[in-house]
């Protein structure tokens, strides 16, 4: 995002957090509804960010449209963030559409489960990625999307928190033009930035030890100055070693990078 978004972003930041504070699974559930709502119509996303209109104006309209339809907190969460400049109109709903992750993911988190919500969404991510029969019927725009979210539950009900069952399906649901697997990779990066921590991706050829993954996490929080969530996989074809990534940098010393390494050096 822009400037101008960005700064929207903040403004309205306290809004929700109030919200969340009361009532964070309900205020979760209302601003994908309200997300899906701006989505849908053009005319009243235009509406809504007009910046020929005055900010009160524009609350005006959402309070209108929205009071007795979602919860008091959800009017004053749209409201806020109609009252805001946006850089372009897609900043807007990216924003609720963020704002009612975090509220799932808040609702996890006073549950006590919010730990879990991000190792469950992130196997899930890796399995749909992994699997393409599976990628390619969740991400088949001809199907209906119904079907396709009956088929996340039926994978994950009963072996995941009812958070991650939740943010699953809503990545079939409504894709906002995303792959099922980008979704989830947007709904983790919220978890992370909301959490203050780094998530770093690490693969290796085995399951690392609970011993060793308390390590390696103190030395990347070491590294980079704040909580490091590891998540990892496993590739047999690694061979040995571990390979580190942390957004856009990587540390690979994999037995098999070292290898091909090698390699290149004879061949030069």
């Amino acid at each position: 995002m822009r400037g101008a978004s960005r700064f929207a972003v903040a403004e309205s930041r306290p809004a929700l957090e109030q919200a969340l504070a009361g009532q964070a699974q309900q205020t979760g559930e209302e601003l994908f509804g309200v997300t899906a709502l701006l989505d849908d119509n053009a005319t009243l996303r235009r509406a809504v960010v007009d910046p020929s209109r005055e900010g009160s104006d524009r609350s005006d309209l959402v309070r209108r449209l929205l009071g007795g339809k979602v919860s008091e907190p959800t009017v004053e969460v749209v409201a806020t963030l109609a009252a805001q400049r946006w850089s372009r109109e897609r900043d807007l709903t990216d924003t609720l559409e963020r704002f009612a992750v975090e509220g799932v993911l808040k609702g996890a988190e006073d549950a006590l489960r919010i730990d879990a919500v991000e190792d469950e969404l992130f196997r899930f991510e890796r399995i749909v990625a992994g699997t393409p029969e599976l990628r390619d019927a969740l991400a088949n725009r001809q199907a209906e999307a119904g079907p396709k979210a009956e088929l996340v539950s039926r994978l994950l009900e009963g072996k995941a928190a009812a958070e991650t069952v939740r943010l699953a399906r809503q990545a079939v649901l409504a894709p906002r033009g995303r792959r099922i697997d980008r979704s989830l990779e947007t709904y983790l990066a919220v978890a992370a930035e909301r959490r203050e921590q780094v998530t770093a991706e690490v693969t290796t050829a085995g399951e690392l030890s609970e011993e060793q993954r308390t390590r390696l996490s103190a030395a990347l929080q070491r590294l980079y100055g704040k909580p490091v969530l590891v998540q990892q996989i496993i590739d047999p074809d690694v061979i040995g070693g571990i390979r580190v990534q942390v957004g856009d940098e990587v540390v690979d010393g994999t037995v098999l990078r070292r290898l091909e390494q090698a390699k290149r050096h004879l061949a030069g």
